[in-house]
């Protein structure tokens, strides 16, 4: 079955569109959250948050100053930086009163023919507890890039990611009775609708992809779970970030690298 984007993508529009910018500007509304992120980057660089008209008009001037700059300089071809804004999802599921995701990869293994393969992840958290409220990007945005810009880091990496299987065993003691999770959902249900939202992204992008033989690619998808337990694609990361800071990490990545080789 296809999905409708609104089944598992948070609201979502491009800043260098202007129709998609317009649109934006007039649904945004004082009280709400949106997430700012720019295209081809990675470590979080370069995200911010919109919370207030101060930050939204901040945003519009850097548009404009853009678009100023373009237009003086005679680049009439190109539009203002690429950007997206997404809705925020304000009510995450939490481990242990902290925000996380899910970083798991996607391996297209070759293009002619196309083969695709899943591997499980690990789950990303913050050094420190949720509070919608914050100003603190540390407890925002889950990868280990921001989470060592946050003083508790040092002490803390070893407890910020977790195996796919302590998440699972935690939501086996933590929800399955009070939320009526069906037992091992992390490794069932969770997994298949990773895998889904993966095969349906593809498919999506599939027309776009250079088919050539040895060509391949391995792609990290970062997923978020809300306290309803739904699931939500965040981003695909072209270039997914492979170091191993942890035990955790070192534990999985090499063998995620081995297995894509």
């Amino acid at each position: 079955r296809l999905l409708r984007m609104e089944e598992f993508f948070p609201e979502t529009f491009r800043l260098d569109l202007e129709d998609e910018r317009n649109a934006f500007l007039e649904l945004c509304k004082e009280g709400q959250i949106w997430i700012c992120k720019p295209s081809c980057s990675n470590r979080g660089r370069g995200i911010f948050l919109l919370k207030n008209p101060a930050a939204l008009n901040t945003l519009q001037d850097k548009l404009h100053s853009t678009e100023d700059q373009l237009l003086k300089k005679r680049v009439l071809h190109k539009g203002p930086q690429a950007r997206i804004v997404q809705r925020y999802i304000h009510r995450p599921l939490l481990l242990e009163g902290k925000k996380f995701d899910v970083r798991s990869y996607l391996l297209i293994a070759c293009t002619a023919p196309y083969l695709l393969f899943f591997a499980q992840g690990y789950i990303r958290l913050t050094c420190v507890n949720y509070d919608a409220a914050s100003e603190d990007l540390t407890v925002h945005l889950t990868n280990q890039h921001v989470q060592k810009k946050n003083s508790l880091y040092s002490q803390l990496k070893e407890e910020t990611v977790w195996p796919m299987e302590h998440f699972n065993s935690y939501l086996n003691e933590k929800f399955r009775k009070t939320s009526g999770l069906p037992r091992d959902w992390a490794l069932t249900v969770f997994t298949e609708r990773m895998q889904q939202i993966m095969l349906q992204s593809f498919l999506a992008a599939k027309p776009k992809l250079d088919r050539k033989l040895g060509y391949f690619d391995l792609i990290g998808c970062d997923f978020l779970i809300d306290e309803n337990f739904k699931v939500w694609l965040l981003e695909m990361n072209a270039n997914p970030a492979l170091h191993t800071d942890c035990q955790v990490l070192r534990d999985i990545i090499p063998a995620v690298v081995h297995e894509s080789l």
